[in-house]
């Protein structure tokens, strides 16, 4: 194959779509030879574009006989789902950034392209420019990881990063977030965890080796969060991020979440900032490693897209079973710890009456509930004789504490539950 330039069709000519032609061009032993657009008398700013190429039908991409590689990269499961089987069916090895797609449908589609000897390939579906997928399948498949914490959406990010810096609201800086082009103008699949929790699914499926399955991904978004709780977290030596998590148990029990979180200052995390992403991996013999890195954008999502391109193109040709380390083998399923039955250190914010007892009669329902706490501070006293109180808590079950929010919620001495965010452990 070394004299023949390998066919690729692609579907979808946006963002990634447009950097992935570009970065394509680069290489002579590679052709895209036919571009499923949704729009084709759209303007687009790309050098060499041979508009003859250019189609409004996928199925003229994924029907199309001389093609080698799809790449995938309108997002979706419809058609996404059913144009990659219909690819794969006709011998295609596809890559994708979709990370919807392998949340939802990652299982059937494995094992679709698998019966057909074909290779699905997905670095950029998780974590945009950063290599995370190669590195777990190659230099760390000697590990037994069993904990995940990353951050995984760049727009999210990037909000709480503002709300920290400008001490602003969320609604003034999501506005702001959407003018500048970091938020969609619905950005709900961002701000409400549907976006990293689809990653954080295949991610940790990867990872432990074992299938997780979407519907038991725990999912809260940062829309609740406010520029009190940033200000208060900081006072207590922490950042607020949208954390994306994965751990095993003892018993090799799944407990597989995404949001908002209290990282300590010292950790990290903390000071991953605007749309960068970050992916920490624990386990055995490494212990600890973070890879961090543009998490989207044009080129850096095309690094990835490129790169699984061209690992196939490297292997066509030389035997008649590409990348057997790159295939997805997991068979089991993951068995999941309900989210009440989790453990977690948590940050409570109460506005309180100004009277004698208040403290104690938060200890008492705290202590009816089996919480400890690690501290609680009282200040900001108003007008109207309310305070402003911050409770940290000792590690405690999630049903306990889900029990004492709501006996704050009728208390005499609480007028309101402001925030409760967890803190990272």
């Amino acid at each position: 194959m070394e004299n023949k330039k390998i066919k690729i069709g692609l579907i979808g000519l946006g963002t990634v779509g447009s950097g992935v032609f570009k970065t394509l061009s680069d290489f002579e032993n590679v052709e895209v030879v036919k571009i499923a657009v949704k729009n084709k008398n759209k303007q687009r700013n790309i050098p060499n574009l041979d508009e003859s190429i250019v189609t409004d039908n996928a199925y003229e991409v994924v029907n199309n006989p001389e093609i080698d590689i799809v790449v995938e990269l309108i997002g979706g499961t419809n058609p996404a789902f059913d144009l990659i089987k219909t690819a794969i069916e006709n011998g295609k090895h596809i890559v994708t950034a979709n990370k919807e797609l392998l949340a939802k449908h990652g299982e059937e589609l494995f094992n679709f392209a698998e019966q057909h000897n074909k290779v699905v390939l997905y670095e950029a579906a998780i974590a945009g420019g950063i290599p995370i997928i190669m590195p777990i399948k190659t230099i760390l498949a000697g590990n037994k990881i069993n904990k995940i914490e990353a951050i995984l959406n760049g727009t999210t990010n990037y909000i709480l990063t503002k709300m920290d810096v400008q001490h602003s609201s969320y609604s003034d800086v999501l506005k702001e977030a959407q003018e500048l082009g970091y938020a969609e103008t619905d950005p709900t699949g961002d701000v409400e965890g549907f976006d990293a929790a689809y990653k954080i699914t295949t991610l940790a499926t990867l990872a432990f080796k074992k299938r997780v399955k979407i519907e038991n991904v725990y999912k809260e978004g940062i829309t609740k969060v406010r520029a009190e709780d940033m200000k208060a977290a900081n006072d207590l030596g922490y950042k607020i991020k949208l954390i994306a998590s994965a751990k095993l148990d003892e018993q090799g029990r799944a407990d597989v979440r995404v949001h908002p979180m209290l990282i300590s200052k010292k950790s990290t995390l903390a000071h991953i900032d605007y749309v960068t992403n970050a992916v920490s991996l624990t386990g055995h013999p490494l212990g600890s490693i973070t890879l961090s890195g543009p998490g989207a954008g044009e080129f850096p999502t095309a690094s990835s897209v490129v790169g699984d391109i061209l690992a196939i193109v490297k292997e066509l040709g030389t035997t008649d079973y590409l990348l057997p380390m790159m295939r997805c083998d997991h068979h089991e399923t993951a068995e999941f710890i309900p989210v009440s039955e989790t453990e977690n250190k948590y940050y409570l914010s109460l506005d309180a009456k100004n009277n004698k007892g208040v403290i104690g009669n938060i200890g008492n329902i705290c202590a009816e509930y089996n919480i400890s706490l690690e501290s609680i501070v009282q200040k900001n006293v108003s007008e109207n004789n309310t305070a402003d109180i911050t409770v940290i808590t000792e590690i405690c079950k999630e049903k306990d504490m889900q029990g004492a929010v709501k006996a704050f919620e009728t208390s005499e001495f609480i007028n309101k539950v402001n925030s409760l965010i967890r803190v990272q452990g």
